[in-house]
C-alpha cells in the first residue's frame, strides 16, 4: 500500500472585479478496489455557494455558484489517498474474452453504448488501417493484443507538452507523432474502440517518485489515460504514455466517453477576454517517504482548467 497526500491548487486573475459564472469542479478522486479515500477538503476563495452530485459516469462534481464579484478565484484541493494497485497486476480475464475477436455480452454491449463505437470522422479509414495489422493473425490473445497497441504509440509518438487548450484528434496525433498525455490517451482509446472495445477516458494524477514516467519532471501531475473494459477483469487501466497496464501510481478522479467532459476546472465569467489575466495551476503529490518539497507547476497541458467568457 502507498499513502499519497495531494494538493492541487487553481487560480484565476483578473483585471477587475468581474462577476464569476457557473463552475463545475471535478476534484475528488474516485474510490476504486484499487484506491481508498483517506480525506478529501476542498476550499474556494470567494466562498461559493457548493452543491455536490454525481454524473452520469459517477464521477462526484462540485458547483459552485458566486455571489459576489471578484479579481481572483483560487481553488485548492487537498486530499490523501491509499493506492493498492500491485505493479505487476495479474487480471482474471474470462475464458470467453481471452481471446480476440470475442463478443461482449448483451447487456454489456447495451451498457457500453457509444464508448465501444469510435468518435470521430475518419473518411478514408485510415486509423482502422493503422490498427487493423495488431489484431492478424486471429485469434490473439486479447491483453497482448491492447499491450501491442499502446506500445506501439509509446514508441511511434513522442510526449510534447502544449500550452494551449484541446485535444488533437486521433489522426492529427498519428501525423504529427507527438502529442500530450491526453492526445495520446485519446489516440489509444478510439484505435481499441475502431476493434469493438469498450474504453473510456480517464483523468487524474500520476505519482512519479522516481521521475522515470513521461508527463512530469516532478514527483507527480495531473494526467490523462484510459481504461478499457474486458469481461472477467472489468476496467483494465492502459496508460500508453508511459508503456503502462495496471493502477499502480495513478490516481483516477473522472472517467467519460470524451476528454472534454472531464476537465478537473470549468466555468465562466461575465466579462470579455481582455479581463482575464491569467491561469496559474500547481500540483504537488507525494508519499510519506518524499522528502522532496517541490511542486508540479503545470498549464492546460495535462488537461487542466478552463474558463471563457459568457456570451
Amino acid at each position: 500500500m502507498t499513502r499519497l497526500s495531494i494538493i492541487h491548487k487553481t487560480r484565476y486573475t483578473f483585471c477587475r472585479d468581474i462577476t464569476l459564472g457557473r463552475h463545475q469542479l471535478m476534484l475528488r478522486p474516485r474510490e476504486t478496489r484499487d484506491l481508498s479515500l483517506v480525506s478529501f477538503d476542498l476550499g474556494i476563495r470567494p466562498a461559493p455557494v457548493l452543491d455536490w452530485s454525481h454524473d452520469v459516469a459517477g464521477n462526484a462534481v462540485a458547483t459552485a455558484l458566486f455571489r459576489s464579484p471578484a479579481r481572483e478565484l483560487d481553488i485548492t484541493a487537498r486530499m490523501v489517498v491509499e493506492l493498492h494497485a500491485p505493479v505487476w497486476p495479474v487480471f482474471p480475464i474470462a475464458t470467453s474474452a481471452m481471446q480476440f475477436p470475442f463478443t461482449y455480452s448483451p447487456d454489456e454491449l447495451t451498457d457500453l453504448g457509444p464508448l465501444a463505437q469510435p468518435q470521430y470522422w475518419d473518411q478514408f479509414k485510415r486509423l482502422r488501417g493503422w490498427v487493423d495489422p495488431f489484431v492478424a493473425p486471429q485469434p490473439t490473445d486479447t491483453l497482448a493484443l491492447l499491450k501491442d497497441i499502446s506500445n506501439a504509440i509509446a514508441a511511434q509518438i513522442r510526449y510534447q507538452g502544449r500550452e494551449t487548450e484541446g485535444t488533437q484528434g486521433p489522426l492529427e496525433t498519428l501525423d504529427r507523432g507527438w502529442g500530450t498525455c491526453r492526445d495520446i490517451a485519446v489516440l489509444f482509446a478510439e484505435a481499441v474502440r475502431l476493434l469493438g472495445f469498450g474504453a473510456r477516458l480517464v483523468s487524474g494524477y500520476l505519482y512519479n517518485p522516481s521521475a522515470e514516467k513521461v508527463g512530469t519532471t516532478d514527483a507527480g501531475a495531473t494526467h490523462a489515460w484510459v481504461e478499457v473494459f474486458v469481461p472477467g477483469a472489468g476496467w483494465i487501466a492502459f496508460d500508453p504514455t508511459n508503456r503502462s497496464v495496471g493502477s499502480a501510481n495513478l490516481i483516477a478522479v473522472a472517467v467519460a466517453r470524451n476528454i472534454h467532459q472531464i476537465s478537473p476546472v470549468s466555468g465562466s465569467f461575465h466579462g470579455t477576454y481582455a479581463d482575464f489575466l491569467g491561469l496559474d495551476v500547481t500540483v504537488d503529490v507525494r508519499g510519506d517517504a518524499d522528502n522532496s518539497t517541490e511542486i508540479s507547476r503545470v498549464g492546460t497541458d495535462l488537461l487542466q482548467s478552463s474558463v471563457a467568457p459568457e456570451a
